[in-house]
Formats: structure tokens, C-alpha cells, sequence
């Protein structure tokens, strides 16, 4: 199954809810229906994915704003803000190869139909209540909701949902 193009699918929760282990077990079932997959995480503190003292740490700490470093196995782009504000979903979905699917974690405030993640046992409100986006939840007890609900312990469910409710992903601003 292939969709026609590229559709873009969010999830949404609090930190310990399981979106991380959700998308992980998500993801190889819509690879093996065909479909080339991506992922959009927002992280809410200061990251970084390169290594002090490895040559391309050392470049960027040097004032580099771009620093990609390729080998026979991945290629990957830091980018450095330097002061710069945060760049929208729109404009980090265009950074992106062509793709069929991109799914986002994170990034809960943007327009995009989103699944919820939810453990009543953690004691937070439901998202759903205040976001008109988030189309279903996927919970591991029933929760009071007018919306679709998903076992979360049932990936394959969450990979239909996605497919039935993917959206085109929204346009860049001038």
C-alpha cells in the first residue's frame, strides 16, 4: 500500500506515556506494507548528536552553521541556530527526503491530526480535551473520550489508524 503523497501523522503526550516505544513499534509495520517512512522528533532541551572531540563537534564549536558529516552507511546535516529562532514543523518537513509517511513526535501545539498517548496512571489530563487535532487516543486502560480509543499494546491497530487519518503536511510560510 502506497499513498499518493506525502502524509504526515503526529503523536502527542506527555514525557513517560510511551510515543517513543509506540512509533518504534509502528514503524516496521508500515514499512512492510511498503510505504518509506520518516520521523520528525522535537526535542524540549538542548540536544546533541555529535561527540566532543570528533572532528565535526570541533568544526561546529568553531562557528560552523552547517556541518554534515557522510559515511558508507548515513549521512547527517547539524544545523546550528545561532540565535536564530526555531525553525517551524513546515520548514524541518522540507529538510526532508520524499517520503510517504512522515511521523512526528512532538511538535503537539502544530496543525496536524495527532494520536494521543495516554496513561491514565500517570495522572495528567487527557491532551484531547483542549486540542481539536488529536483525532484518537491510544491508552492502556479505557478513558472518558468521544474519540476513537486503541490499545496501546496493539501496533498494528495504531499503524491502520495512522493510515486512515495521515494528513498532507502543512505548507511552508513565505
Amino acid at each position: 500500500m502506497a499513498l499518493v503523497q506525502t502524509s504526515v501523522f503526529g503523536f502527542a503526550g506527555f514525557s513517560g506515556s510511551g510515543k517513543t516505544t509506540l512509533i518504534e513499534r509502528v514503524i516496521p509495520l508500515l514499512v512492510a506494507r511498503g510505504l518509506r517512512v520518516s520521523l520528525l522528533k522535537h526535542a524540549h532541551h538542548d540536544f546533541d548528536i555529535d561527540k566532543p572531540g570528533k572532528d565535526s563537534h570541533r568544526h561546529r564549536e568553531a562557528g560552523a552553521m552547517e556541518v554534515l558529516v557522510s559515511g558508507g552507511k548515513r549521512w547527517a546535516l547539524m544545523h546550528e541556530l545561532r540565535g536564530a529562532p526555531e525553525p517551524g514543523l513546515a520548514d524541518l518537513l522540507a529538510h526532508l527526503s520524499p517520503c510517504d509517511l512522515v511521523l512526528v513526535e512532538g511538535f503537539k501545539h502544530d496543525p496536524l491530526p495527532k494520536l494521543e498517548v495516554h496513561r491514565p496512571a500517570l495522572g495528567h489530563a487527557l491532551l484531547a480535551a483542549t486540542d481539536p487535532l488529536i483525532v484518537g487516543i491510544a491508552s492502556d486502560t479505557p478513558v472518558a473520550s468521544p474519540l476513537p480509543q486503541i490499545d496501546l499494546n496493539d501496533p498494528a491497530a495504531v499503524a491502520d489508524f495512522v493510515l486512515a487519518h495521515a494528513a498532507r503536511p502543512p505548507t511552508k510560510s513565505p
